[in-house]
């Protein structure tokens, strides 16, 4: 609905709601919440979209519940100022009666609202007073005069009980009248302004901090201060000394805290705090005392194609996700550590942030490996690297102990002047730009004209003096398109990427790659160039040596990068982080609002535990390209794009021979989680020995009216059965209905014995027990029965891996237990996506311990068997 809506259900000379106006340029897009006490009491849900207020009327307004799931009736559009809207609506106008604000604060989503919103689902941050973290939006199916949706909360570190009707203490309240007349909503407990903040546990890091070497108590106030800047290499240093870390495409931003309380500045002293809500919360969220955070401001990956992701989502064109990539940390709780290493002051970052939500990223590094680290950051789109020099301390200012190395040329440029349009453009034909000599005299450097998105046509234009003056700078007087040009005094700074610099000084094929807002033209007088002496120097030493940098080490296990040399020698990563993620905010289980990043998380939480039940064995995975609630389908087959995931070429029943997938390392399961994989499931062979099984899985599959307490029995019963026979068995949930009985063969047998014996025994209980148990697949037979699935140990077959999640509602695990505790055990999906990596935690072993040493010979219980049916 548009505005004309709003319009025509208003009289404006009754009623003081604001009319349409022009709406505001350039901030971030605004939320707010309004308690209003129509002929029904209802919270007002409204969220910018583009010019208007996207407008929900939400009965009992928002849950932090993630269960809790709110009818929220989609109204007409309003105008952006109705934000600032409280008083009385006149009785007899629409809508008459009170209006409150209860919360207000900016609004963000990973992509287009407005394309999430007409699919029917909208996922979104809120950064307010009262409501924090991501929520959900989802249209119902069912008919109804005007669209109904349902909000709920997503489950991360901000749910849990408070329903809006809690936090009401600083909401004005509504007259009498009103409130007799549309409800006074929830009684009971003392209301609250707004949430306490997430609990985190606690850790002493002054202690931490006061071990480090150089480190001194010392207070700090909230204020900026002075950062470490990097001078332009024309290469990456050679040495272990140096860590290489990836040249990040955003705002320099600082974080300081004091009183628990943090402020953001940028490389200006600018306060940034209000432009960053979702970062200073996070920041907040620590739960530090005092400290001094340094980092990089970025959009998406951070790379060289989202820095104007950045920009947009700042002006309010765009939304996306924000992230604070933080790679230095100088105080902490009292501590004053910039005397320390880098290489020291980082180890101690990285364990700040291990639990940090998705606004705060750890900068991991590699050591000593500056020309592959290099390389790779040019594969993966980014600029470049940063080398810093790890055993040294914190120094302010510009110094060759940071260097910048950039693939393509890129700098920054003072803007001192414009050529008029041509053709079809408006405004200006190219900017004219200059940078600062050594004795900070400005210099003409050239011209850009290629690059320019139309808003930044028309954001540039805005800020270009009107009239012609004289000459701001040295300008080659062969150039006679310069005759018609505009000057001034260098105005603002430009970024710009180019293919060198000729001999005349000027440079070649330049465009643009941004507007830096965050600089000013006398920040260019610090250049982060070396002088020419010294950049010479350096690519002579470098000429020297030759092809020895291609002897450089290995990245280690922090790269942010991926290798493509051989797997055997290829770094692992240590942190999330580390490895690439496309729509990390994408939801996969939309029934409790886990996203994709979350199963990122889980998987690489979960990898020690879940690789040696996959690693080295021909391998299916379940892809959810959509999310587990639309249809997902099996992979077996080696894709392109796999680059991390090893291939085993096996012959199938047709003949050919195909590249099954196969997980070596970490790498390469965290590959295929970035392809939508949700469920592993392995062969019972290894890759080596695909035709030799070693192990048999029996799933024990209850169909309609049984019992879980008649799984447990039946798995129990196998067991009995299965030791009789001198064959150790193990036991895990499926994360479906039911349970899996697994038994370890070694030395491995092949799939024709393996599969008759799997057949045998179970045929065998179905004839025991006809009343309790079935070995046919078919479903009308098993109502009231257990299917004993053996058909999983055959060549090709698989099932699903220990530690694996499923593809269903509820994200549940795959769970191996130990006997003695099945038990206590509810249902075969008892653990979660949640529930599962807190058990792990508690386990002092695995529940298998010692399953890969069990030695047992299925050719000796052919034998024996053989040898009952002759007697």
């Amino acid at each position: 609905m548009s505005l004309h809506e709003y319009r025509r259900k208003r009289r404006f000379d009754r009623t003081r709601e604001p009319e349409p106006g022009a709406p505001p340029r350039g901030r971030r897009p605004i939320f707010v919440v309004q308690l209003h006490h129509a002929s029904r009491r209802h919270y007002d849900f409204r969220l910018q979209v583009g010019d208007a207020l996207k407008s929900w009327a939400v009965p009992k307004g928002p849950s932090y519940d993630p269960a809790v799931k709110r009818m929220a009736v989609e109204v007409e559009d309003h105008p952006l100022d109705y934000a600032s809207f409280e008083g009385e609506i006149p009785h007899g106008e629409y809508g008459g009666g009170h209006v409150a604000r209860f919360d207000s604060g900016v609004w963000a989503s990973d992509g287009d609202p407005e394309a999430q919103l007409a699919k029917g689902h909208l996922r979104f941050e809120l950064f307010g007073t009262k409501l924090k973290g991501a929520w959900h939006l989802v249209r119902s199916g069912k008919p109804a005069r005007q669209p109904q949706w349902l909000l709920f909360k997503e489950r991360d570190e901000h749910a849990g009980k408070l329903e809006a009707d809690d936090l009401l203490a600083d909401v004005a309240p509504p007259p009498d009248a009103d409130a007799r007349r549309a409800g006074r909503g929830k009684p009971g407990k003392k209301k609250l302004s707004e949430p306490p903040p997430a609990r985190r546990r606690r850790r002493d890091w002054a202690a931490a901090a006061r071990e480090l070497p150089g480190a001194r108590k010392a207070s700090l106030g909230g204020g900026a201060f002075e950062l470490q800047l990097a001078r332009l290499a024309d290469g990456p240093p050679q040495g272990e000394q140096w860590l290489h870390e990836v040249k990040w495409d955003g705002y320099r931003i600082a974080a300081a805290v004091a009183g628990g309380k943090a402020r953001l500045w940028s490389r200006n002293a600018l306060e940034w705090t209000g432009k960053l809500p979702e970062i200073a919360a996070a920041v907040e969220s620590l739960g530090l005392r005092s400290a001094a955070l340094d980092g990089e401001l970025i959009a998406g990956r951070g790379a060289r194609e989202d820095f104007n992701l950045l920009q947009a989502t700042l002006s309010g064109e765009k939304q996306g996700a924000l992230a604070l990539v933080l790679f230095d940390l100088l105080h902490i709780d009292g501590w004053d550590i910039s005397a320390a290493p880098l290489a020291q002051r980082k180890a101690l970052l990285e364990a700040l942030l291990e639990n940090a939500g998705p606004h705060l990223r750890y900068s991991s590094h590699v050591v000593g490996a500056g020309e592959q680290a290099f390389a790779l950051a040019g594969e993966q789109g980014f600029e470049g690297i940063v080398s810093k020099r790890g055993d040294r301390a914190h120094h302010p200012g510009r110094s060759d102990e940071w260097r910048k190395s950039k693939r393509l040329g890129s700098d920054e440029f003072a803007v001192v002047g414009y050529t008029p349009p041509k053709g079809a453009r408006s405004g200006f034909g190219s900017l004219l730009l200059a940078r600062p000599d050594a004795h900070g005299e400005w210099v003409y450097a050239g011209r850009v004209g290629t690059g320019f998105s139309e808003q930044l046509l028309e954001r540039i234009a805005a800020r270009l003096p009107k009239g012609a003056a004289a000459e701001s700078v040295r300008v080659p007087a062969h150039d006679t398109d310069l005759r018609a040009a505009r000057w001034f005094a260098p105005k603002f700074v430009i970024e710009a990427f180019y293919r060198g610099i000729g001999g005349n000084g000027l440079l070649r094929q330049a465009s643009l790659k941004t507007l830096r807002e965050d600089k000013k033209p006398a920040d260019l007088l610090d250049s982060d160039r070396a002088p020419a002496r010294r950049a010479a120097a350096s690519k002579a030493r470098r000429a020297k040596a030759g092809d020895s940098q291609a002897a450089s080490p290995t990245p280690s296990s922090r790269s942010v990068m991926t290798s493509k040399s051989k797997r055997s020698a290829r770094a692992q990563p240590a942190a999330l982080e580390d490895l690439r993620l496309t729509s990390p905010t994408r939801v996969v289980y939309p029934d409790i609002g886990a996203t994709k990043h979350d199963v990122a998380a889980y998987y690489f939480a979960m990898a020690d535990w879940l690789l040696p039940e996959i690693a080295g064995r021909p391998l299916s995975i379940v892809r959810c390209t959509q999310g587990a609630a639309r249809p997902c389908f099996f992979q077996k087959h080696h894709t392109a794009g796999l680059e991390e995931v090893d291939s085993v070429a096996l012959e199938e029943e047709s003949g050919q021979r195909a590249d099954y997938l196969v997980v070596r390392d970490l790498r390469g399961l965290m590959n295929l989680v970035q392809f939508n994989a949700l469920e592993f499931h392995p062969w019972g062979a290894t890759a080596a020995r695909p035709d030799r099984a070693d192990r048999i899985v029996f799933d024990l599959d209850p169909g309609p009216g049984v019992a879980w307490s008649e799984v447990v029995a039946a798995a129990r019963q196998l067991r009995s059965l299965l030791k009789s026979l001198e064959l150790a068995s193990f036991v895990r949930t499926s994360g479906g209905k039911g349970l899996h009985v697994v038994v370890p063969v070694a030395p491995a047998c092949g799939w024709d014995q393996v599969k008759a014996f799997a057949h045998g025994f179970a045929e065998s209980l179905a004839t025991m027990e006809p009343l309790k148990y079935i070995a046919t697949a078919s479903k009308k037979f098993r109502k009231d029965k257990i299917f004993v699935d053996y058909l999983r140990n055959g060549r090709g077959a698989t099932s699903v891996a220990s530690f694996s999640l499923r593809a269903r509602e509820g994200a549940p695990v795959a769970m191996p237990l130990r006997w003695e505790e099945l038990g206590r055990i509810k249902s075969g999906h008892a653990f979660d996506i949640d529930s599962a990596q807190a058990r792990v935690k508690r386990l002092r072993r695995h529940p298998w311990a010692g399953i890969d040493e069990v030695r047992q010979n299925l050719d000796r219980v052919m034998e024996r068997l053989q040898a009952r049916d002759e007697d």
